[in-house]
């Protein structure tokens, strides 16, 4: 049976793209309700249509519908940024499973902004590196594989973006590509990811077209953050 039409519609980026213009608490005050219509339902509607092929990846995957866990949240920690606008003009729909402690891990996701929708496989180090999956469980999987790196270029380098992280003077630095494994104790985040068009999310095949990635990429997050 086909797909209904897709949750995410026109109105979802032009929400973004007014808040991006508007950018302030009276503002939001004023369109909180069209936020929750325009992007709150329309990706919680997506997360629990996703969510059947999710765990069928691997039923660890925490797919709850929780702010935080599952969705990025809207509102800016301004203390140490330099752009003090109070809100973030994008959203992110994210699958993630548990790790031990507060150690960062993989996640599958699809982000959302006034322009492009992105979908694919991102990892962060977060605060201490040591602790997370990028140095506890893809750090030792490289040094006993090296080769991982160059079978998974080759079977998704044309099809997707890949980049990656480092930190230079406690400033973070962008370096496209795949990173190179003897490079990896310098990674700090690495994303895979397939940029799509607004267009293309307000298709019913959209969900067909995350599903496919989130099947392409589970691999990677496979590899870099589960203990088996």
């Amino acid at each position: 049976m086909a797909d209904a039409k897709s949750p995410i519609t026109r109105e979802t980026f032009r929400f973004f793209r007014d808040l991006a213009h508007n950018n302030c608490t009276e503002w939001m005050k004023a369109n909180r309700d069209r936020y929750k219509q325009t992007v709150v339902q329309p990706l919680r509607t997506l997360c629990e249509e996703l969510t059947p092929e999710v765990l069928r990846l691997n039923p660890r995957f925490d797919c709850r519908g929780r702010s935080g866990a599952n969705f990025s949240r809207i509102n800016r920690d301004t203390r140490f940024a330099n752009d003090k606008t109070p809100y973030r003009a994008q959203m992110y729909l994210k699958f993630a499973m548990p790790f031990a402690g507060e150690g960062e891990t993989g996640q599958l996701y699809a982000g959302f902004t006034a322009n492009a929708v992105t979908a694919g496989f991102r990892i962060y180090c977060g605060l201490k590196r040591r602790e997370s999956a990028l140095a506890l469980v893809a750090e030792p999987r490289l040094e006993a594989n090296p080769r991982w790196f160059a079978l998974q270029k080759k079977r998704l380098g044309s099809r997707y973006e890949s980049y990656w992280y480092s930190t230079e003077k406690g400033e973070w630095r962008k370096h496209p590509g795949w990173p190179p494994p003897e490079n990896w104790k310098k990674v700090k985040a690495w994303i895979v990811r397939r940029k799509l068009s607004t267009a293309v999310a307000t298709r019913a095949s959209f969900r067909g077209d995350v599903r496919k990635v989130f099947r392409e990429l589970y691999p990677l997050l496979r590899f870099t953050s589960v203990n088996d």
